[in-house]
């Protein structure tokens, strides 16, 4: 079966809808309100749903892997953004190298995990 994605946007909650809206903006995504309940978060085409629906379970185990260009400028940059100074429970772990490439990570407000990661180039 051929595909022809357009693009892929999974979903995800927020324990305080309000804190997690005001986290992705100030991370550099833009929003779009969709409904009092749910907004998209995006960056060029890429995308996510923030849904006003929290589930301890679901949110615990809930990661995202986004591929960023270069990591270390995002991680400079994220430095900038002082989220650990606005934000409760937000967590930055820096960069680290794997066999693939390499990847920082950053727990949310609600504490989804988020992989920012470039990939080798072999």
């Amino acid at each position: 079966m051929e595909h022809k994605v357009k693009s892929i946007r999974p979903f995800i909650g927020a324990k305080d809808f309000a804190t997690s809206r005001s986290f992705y903006r100030d991370l550099g995504f833009e929003e779009v309100v969709l409904s009092p309940q749910m907004s998209l978060f995006k960056t060029g085409a890429f995308g996510f749903y923030l849904q006003n629906g929290y589930v301890k379970d679901w949110v615990d185990n809930t990661m995202v892997f986004m591929e960023v260009e270069n990591v270390q400028q995002f991680w400079d940059e994220l430095l900038t953004l002082g989220l650990l100074d606005v934000y409760e429970n937000v967590k930055l772990t820096p960069i680290r190298t794997e066999s693939w490439g390499r990847e920082c990570f950053v727990h949310d407000p609600s504490g989804i995990l988020w992989h920012f990661g470039e990939f080798s180039r072999k």
